[in-house]
């Protein structure tokens, strides 16, 4: 935004600081009015024909811009995604162990990705790690979604689960 000196058109639209229409008037002379006022010349509009300029003190504007995105900022919620590796081989009390965190991340509203490893020639048994997927999405149904069904890609079969709307 140009405020005050930077402003170089002949004539423009002043609007006042209470929100009212001053008319065209030069830009000298609002530049003028905006000095006895100790306020700053601003303009809001340069495509319009005549520019529209307003009265306004910049500083506190810009506060309040700067306030306003740090508040949304703030009511932002990120959606982070944990990931859980497991393996073709895994036992029971790991699994459940492995699942209770899953279900806690999912009620955190993160994402999760669930992933397989397989290593040497466990890879031939692929199979074995869709079984321990489809296992794991059970487990976590309660509380979440499968977003991307489970997928070898290279060495490890992965699976995407998101919290489900509440």
């Amino acid at each position: 935004m140009m405020i005050n000196d930077e402003i170089r058109d002949k004539e423009v639209r002043l609007i006042d600081s209470d929100g009212s229409q001053l008319g065209i008037v030069s830009s000298k002379e609002a530049k003028q009015i905006a000095y006895e006022k100790n306020l700053d010349l601003v303009k809001i509009a340069p495509k319009a024909t005549p520019p529209v300029c307003r009265i306004m003190d910049y500083g506190k504007y810009k506060f309040e811009a700067a306030k306003k995105e740090k508040e949304a900022r703030k009511n932002q919620k990120t959606v982070d995604v944990k990931e859980i590796r497991l393996s073709p081989s895994i036992d029971d009390h790991d699994f459940n162990t492995k699942l209770n965190h899953a279900i806690k991340f999912l009620k955190g509203g993160d994402r999760v990705k669930v992933s397989v490893r397989f290593r040497g020639r466990e890879l031939h048994h692929a199979q074995l790690g869709e079984e321990i997927l489809k296992r794991f999405a059970e487990g976590v149904s309660e509380v979440g979604t499968v977003d991307k069904m489970p997928k070898l890609e290279g060495r490890f079969m992965n699976m995407f689960v998101s919290p489900k709307a509440q």
